[in-house]
């Protein structure tokens, strides 16, 4: 499982097998036992699923991923080629 970056605590990681076709350009977070999923497009960023964060979290999560977009797409492209 790719680890794209990491800050406060927080892990941000894509499956090296994330279906078949390919989901669209999404990034796992995950703290201890808390966990989420946001979608990433160029239309923004959406929450798909979250478990034990509570929604300061996740908004805070959600800045993050919008501050670190770019990386997390190249990566996620790096990675499976795309």
């Amino acid at each position: 499982m790719p680890v794209v970056f990491r800050c406060d605590g927080y892990r941000f990681f894509f499956f090296s097998n994330e279906g078949n076709p390919l989901e669209p350009c999404h990034i796992h977070v995950r703290k201890a036992e808390a966990l989420a999923k946001f979608w990433v497009s160029a239309n923004g960023i959406m929450l798909a699923e979250s478990y034990g964060l509570s929604s300061s979290e996740l908004r805070t999560l959600n800045n993050l991923i919008q501050n670190n977009q770019t990386l997390i797409e190249r990566t996620l492209h790096d990675y499976f080629a795309l």
